[in-house]
């Protein structure tokens, strides 16, 4: 066990401007232009294509990009006020806030208590003759188990957005994220993988779904003008009817846009996203290596052999007991942690469903048991060295404590 102190917190994200960042950032300064532009056509086209997708199209959050994702499919599927939506029972907030948002109903379903993903045995027995869409979400950098959930949703007839926000380029047999169903999200806020400050993406292979998404981000203009560019170089006859439709909105919309200068800086970061996966891999490694020896305690992640993990974050679950005595005591060492996504226990849920903890056991055991630690790039070998040598100072007081009873 060393003897290093860490002078600040150190926290579950992190930033720092590279080389690149900079030099980009600069780039569109010099081009004195902020709205959509090349620096946003670049980033999308190669974030989709990373992906296994034909479209992509940028905006201010990963929120975003997942509620106009639920009001595309809306209007083309004519879905009604009060259908409903399969949604995992752990996940961040904006997962089903978007549902309700579309005006929309949140269902439900139980986690996988290993993957801590969706639980596709226990999907169908969730679906009423008003479900109409299915949201599983990559939880912590690994995608949930997508055969399955599609073949439901093929045999019911339901579409598929995947919330895709903690698994940027992670893959399921040989497969990327955000490719399988109609629509893929992504963030790319503070902490993420791809950071641009504010930012998020959604991705399909629809190019008629990729139109209207792009509208109702753009306050549903009318798609004949939705840039600056799109009354250059026309004809005399195009050009009046881009005046013409340049003021008409088509549906209502959205101020979803985002700028050129946090584009710039996620086409930096995507460029150098291969050392930063590399990173978080062997953070994860040295993580499962030194807390091997506290099995009798602690659930660290499981992979299964289909997909890869991307570790955003490093969840951890205290099997027999609560998280409250270990999360406190990292925190007073600097150490800073988060819950793993509670949903179905949040307050504001409470209001709007009662206490309904009690029906998805494994979330309820996961929101009073599991938290994780830092897991990003900016981590130095001091970070995480110090980081494991506290959880099992935790375990090693724990343990002479008992002894002295």
């Amino acid at each position: 066990m060393s003897n290093y102190k860490p002078k600040n917190q150190i926290g579950v994200g992190g930033f720092e401007f590279g080389e690149k960042e900079k030099e980009y950032l600069m780039e569109v300064v010099k081009s004195n232009r902020l709205t959509y532009g090349p620096w946003s056509q670049k980033f999308e086209n190669l974030f989709a294509g990373a992906h296994d997708c034909k479209y992509g199209l940028f905006m201010n959050s990963g929120t975003s990009a997942l509620h106009i994702a639920i009001a595309a499919l809306q209007e083309r599927y004519s879905w009604e006020d009060g259908d409903e939506v399969i949604v995992p029972a752990i996940t961040f907030m904006a997962t089903s806030n978007v549902v309700f948002h579309n005006r929309m109903k949140p269902v439900f379903v139980d986690i996988d208590s290993k993957t801590y993903n969706i639980d596709p045995s226990k999907i169908e027995a969730a679906i009423t003759p008003r479900t109409r869409l299915i949201l599983p979400v990559h939880l912590f950098g690994m995608s949930a188990d997508m055969e399955p959930i599609m073949a439901i949703a093929k045999k019911h007839n339901l579409r598929v957005i995947e919330d895709s926000c903690e698994a940027v380029l992670a893959s399921y047999k040989g497969k990327k994220v955000g490719s399988f169903g109609d629509v893929g999200c992504f963030s790319t806020y503070v902490a993420h993988f791809l950071v641009t400050g504010v930012g998020g993406l959604a991705i399909t292979n629809d190019p008629d779904l990729a139109i209207m998404m792009r509208s109702m981000m753009n306050h549903g203009r009318d798609s004949i003008y939705l840039n600056i560019d799109d009354d250059k170089n026309k004809s005399p006859d195009e050009l009046r009817m881009v005046v013409e439709k340049r003021f008409s909105f088509e549906r209502l919309g959205h101020s979803f846009r985002a700028t050129e200068m946090e584009a710039a800086i996620g086409v930096a970061q995507l460029e150098g996203i291969g050392k930063n996966l590399d990173r978080r891999a062997e953070i994860a490694g040295f993580y499962g290596k030194n807390l091997a020896d506290l099995g009798e305690y602690l659930q660290l992640p499981y992979v299964p052999e289909d997909r890869n993990h991307r570790f955003m974050m490093y969840p951890i679950v205290l099997k027999n007991e609560a998280k409250k005595d270990l999360v406190n005591f990292l925190e007073e060492k600097n150490i800073e942690t988060r819950d793993m996504l509670p949903l179905i226990n949040q307050p504001a849920y409470k209001k709007i469903f009662g206490d309904i903890e009690d029906n998805f056991p494994v979330a309820k055991w996961i929101n009073k048991n599991g938290f994780y630690v830092p897991c990003h790039p900016y981590l130095s070998g001091d970070d995480v060295q110090y980081i494991a040598d506290t959880i099992h100072e935790f375990f090693e007081k724990k343990k002479l404590q008992l002894s002295a009873v």
